[in-house]
C-alpha cells in the first residue's frame, strides 16, 4: 500500500500522535453496550510473501484464505474495489472460513471512483446481491468516495448512503482535506449519526488530517498504515491500544482494526503486536496467530 507513504527523513519530523478525543464521542459511546467484539485482519489474503511465515511452507494459493482465516477473524476485502464478483464466488470463499469470520467488502471502484456515486439503482442492487451472499459472514461495507469528492458533494454522498438498506452496516472513509478543515464536517457527521452509518479512521503518516477520531456509532473501523521497517509503528500502535481501551470502558460495541504496510510482508507481525498489547492492557482474549518463521522487524 503506497497511500500516505513519506520518506524516512520526513517521517521523523512528522507528529504521529493521535489527536485529542472529540467531546461528541462521549454521547455516541454512552449508547453502546460495552461488550466489545474485536475483529482484526489485513486487506488481502492472496499474499505469496506470507508463505513460510503466516502460511505454512509450500502453501498453495488456492488454500490461502483457509490459512488466513485460521490466523485472523476478519479481512478488509479490498478485492471488491477492482471488480464485482458473482455470488457463486462468495459462496466458495465462505466455505473456507470458520463461524464468526467477517468479510468487510469495499465498494467497487466503478461506483465510487469512475461514476463518483452517481449510479443507476441496478448497479447498487448488483453489488448488494453479491455481498448479501456472505450471509452471517458479512461485516461492515467499506465506502470510500473518490478522493476528489469534497464537501461540495455532500448531497451526492448522503443521497447514495440513504439509498442503501439500513440493515447493512456501512462505514465511510473520506480523503478530501476539505472535510476536515474545521474538524470533521459537522453536517455530514450529524447525517451519519442520524442514519447510523460509521466513520472510518485512517492513520497514515502522509495525511494526518484524515485521522479525525470522530465516531458516529458505538463502533470503530480503523485502517492503520505502518511505515515498517520503522520503530514508530510500535509507539503508534501503543497509542491505539490505549485509545481503544478508553472507548471500551465507555461502551464501545465493536472494533475493526486492519493493518496495512508499504511492505505487506511485515503486516502480520505488526498486527500480532497489536493483538498482544490489546490482550495485555485491555483484557481482551484475541487469539494470537502462530507464525511458521518470524518476519524481520526493523
Amino acid at each position: 500500500m503506497e497511500f500516505g507513504r513519506i520518506p524516512i527523513h520526513e517521517l521523523e519530523q512528522t507528529n504521529l500522535k493521535l489527536p485529542p478525543e472529540p467531546e461528541s464521542n462521549n454521547d455516541i459511546l454512552a449508547g453502546g453496550n460495552g461488550n466489545t467484539r474485536i475483529y482484526v485482519g489485513c486487506a488481502k489474503f492472496s499474499r505469496k510473501e506470507w508463505v513460510g511465515t503466516l502460511y505454512p511452507p509450500g502453501a498453495r494459493e488456492k488454500n490461502f484464505l483457509k490459512y488466513y482465516a485460521q490466523q485472523f477473524n476478519s479481512i478488509e476485502f479490498n478485492g471488491f474495489f477492482y471488480q464485482l464478483y458473482p455470488p457463486e464466488q462468495v459462496k466458495k470463499w465462505i466455505a473456507d472460513v470458520p463461524p464468526g469470520f467477517r468479510f468487510c467488502p469495499k465498494f467497487t471502484g466503478s461506483v465510487t471512483h469512475q461514476q463518483r456515486l452517481r449510479v443507476q439503482r441496478e448497479e447498487i442492487d448488483a453489488f448488494l446481491e453479491t455481498i448479501l451472499a456472505f450471509g452471517p459472514h458479512l461485516g461492515p461495507v467499506f465506502l470510500m468516495p473518490h478522493p476528489g469528492m469534497g464537501p461540495g458533494q455532500f448531497h451526492t454522498i448522503s443521497t447514495f448512503l440513504e439509498a442503501l438498506p439500513q440493515d447493512i452496516e456501512v462505514f465511510l472513509e473520506l480523503r478530501h482535506s476539505g472535510w476536515f478543515s474545521q474538524g470533521y464536517h459537522k453536517e455530514l457527521l450529524q447525517f451519519l449519526i442520524a442514519h447510523k452509518r460509521g466513520t472510518i479512521i485512517t492513520d497514515t503518516a502522509g495525511q494526518r488530517d484524515i485521522i479525525h477520531m470522530h465516531l458516529s456509532v458505538p463502533e470503530c473501523f480503523i485502517r492503520f498504515v505502518g511505515n515498517a521497517p520503522h520503530p514508530s509503528d510500535y509507539s503508534r500502535i501503543d497509542e491505539w491500544v490505549a485509545r481503544i481501551g478508553n472507548w471500551m470502558q465507555q461502551g464501545l460495541e465493536t472494533c475493526y482494526f486492519f493493518m496495512h504496510q508499504h511492505d505487506e510482508s511485515l503486516a502480520p507481525g505488526l498486527l500480532i503486536y497489536f493483538i498482544e498489547q490489546m490482550n495485555m492492557h485491555n483484557g481482551t482474549n484475541i487469539p494470537i496467530p502462530t507464525l511458521y518463521t518470524q518476519p524481520r522487524l526493523f
